[in-house]
């Protein structure tokens, strides 16, 4: 290898503190490179080339809840997927539908994880659940009926459990009440359940995602503007940090509204 001279002082400084033990570069022998200047400045080259997207994550879905500039409360809910791309979202009255792309129909006999009611709007207008699975339904069920959101979230997740398939995914949901200015996150894994109502503020989401940022924590909290339903959607897919979370397939938001919710949904650009 041809070292530039500026880099040879770089490698020859990193050797002067080297051990031949390594110990000084316990990742050295972990890659296994020869301690010699062309092995150091190896190391250094793919480190620096390993960092370069170190932003970008695979994190799979998300979901938040937040406030906007306005004040009004906002859940979202974004799929992002490698193994299962081909799909979209669908409005029904009062909910919105994941469900496969035409001609992909046969992927929920791959995976029946895969197509779920992902919104819904209940207690005539005043709560918005949004979720990556199934329980989405007996979580808004549980809430018209009158139960607390607390209550229906630990219970319905306690039922139903992490998704089964072959990465145990977490159930995660989002959960926002306009009449009081609630959000709750909760999330069920295959270590632990956990719910809880987030403090939110105007200009402010918490988010949680099913992989690598899955923790409930009022750390995880991003500066959020948008104030339609769409602009919440586009910015899911591609604003603020979801730029760096890779992957996404489509999204769906909810606005408190002076009678309700209003809802969208807005499919990621074709890559």
């Amino acid at each position: 290898m041809n070292i530039p001279k500026g880099f040879q002082h770089v490698a020859q400084g990193w050797l002067a503190g080297v051990a031949s033990t390594q110990a000084g570069l316990p990742w050295v022998s972990q890659r296994q490179y020869a301690v010699n200047p062309e092995g150091v400045l190896a190391i250094l080259l793919e480190i620096l080339t390993e960092r370069r997207g170190c932003n970008m994550l695979y994190v799979g879905r998300i979901v938040g809840v937040g406030v906007t500039p306005s004040g009004r409360v906002f859940a979202g809910y974004r799929v992002s997927s490698r193994s299962f791309p081909n799909r979209r979202a669908v409005a029904r009255e009062h909910s919105i539908s994941i469900i496969p792309k035409q001609g992909h129909e046969s992927d929920v006999e791959k995976n029946p994880y895969i197509a779920y009611n992902c919104a819904r709007i209940v207690r005539g207008g005043e709560v918005a659940v949004l979720t990556n699975g199934s329980q989405t339904d007996p979580i808004a069920q549980k809430i018209d009926a009158g139960m607390p959101i607390r209550d229906a979230l630990a219970l319905s997740l306690l039922a139903l459990d992490y998704e089964h398939d072959s990465y145990n995914t977490p159930r995660i949901c989002a959960v926002v009440d306009r009449t009081n200015q609630t959000g709750w996150l909760a999330t069920v894994r295959e270590d632990g359940l956990n719910v809880c109502r987030m403090p939110l503020s105007p200009r402010t989401l918490f988010y949680v995602a099913t992989y690598e940022e899955n923790d409930l924590s009022e750390a995880r909290c991003i500066a959020f503007d948008a104030e339609s339903p769409q602009d919440a959607c586009a910015f899911l897919l591609g604003g603020g940090i979801f730029a760096q979370r890779t992957n996404p397939i489509t999204a769906v938001a909810a606005i408190a509204t002076y009678t309700g919710f209003s809802m969208a949904h807005e499919d990621a650009p074709a890559q």
